[in-house]
């Protein structure tokens, strides 16, 4: 009796799942080819390659220096020569921390903002199962969390073309309201 009461338990569930719908979404490309995602990767691409001229521009005038003191250093005399060195390779150091230190600043800055991204999506994601009546949308990644889909359950595509769509609209709503501001004044 037991067994015949689980089976039409599970026969139950399965028939009421049969009817919600699922779909899932590619991870990456849906993070990858989100608008505000290539936006952003440009703003800290562009920070990152300044960081860079900045600490070159650094570097090869410490690098003069030291040009410098190898073409003095015989006429130096001993004690001159071990306080310059010891000046440069502290200088040497100060900029290693400062390089470090500067790095470490603009990934923290940019994790956050990719972080924020992220969870973006995944309220766009959620937002857009809801409108649609979806009951599951699964994410995939590299790592094939979903080894065999049904051919038609990736919505991916649309889910970026809703996502993207909606981010130009504010983004052309949000450049007609500070043109609008502009004009007033």
């Amino acid at each position: 009796m037991k067994k015949i009461l689980f089976s039409l338990t599970l026969v139950a569930s399965l028939m009421s799942c049969q009817g919600e719908k699922t779909a899932y979404v590619d991870n990456t490309v849906l993070i990858q080819e989100y608008s505000k995602m290539k936006t952003t990767e440009a703003k800290f691409e562009k920070r990152s390659q300044a960081l860079s001229n900045e600490l070159d521009s650094i570097a090869a005038i410490f690098q003069q220096e030291v040009q410098e003191f190898q073409s003095n250093m015989k006429s130096m005399s001993a004690q001159g020569r071990e306080r310059r060195q010891g000046e440069l390779v502290q200088k040497q150091q100060m900029l290693q921390q400062r390089q470090q230190q500067k790095g470490q600043v603009l990934r923290k800055e940019s994790d956050q903002a990719i972080d924020s991204l992220i969870a973006e999506v995944k309220k766009h994601v959620s937002n857009y199962g809801k409108e649609k009546g979806y009951a599951y949308i699964f994410g995939s990644n590299e790592s094939a969390n979903i080894m065999y889909a049904k051919e038609g359950l990736d919505i991916t595509e649309d889910v970026l073309l809703v996502i993207n769509g909606q981010e130009k609209e504010s983004d052309s709503k949000e450049k007609e309201s500070v043109e609008t501001e502009s004009t007033e004044e």
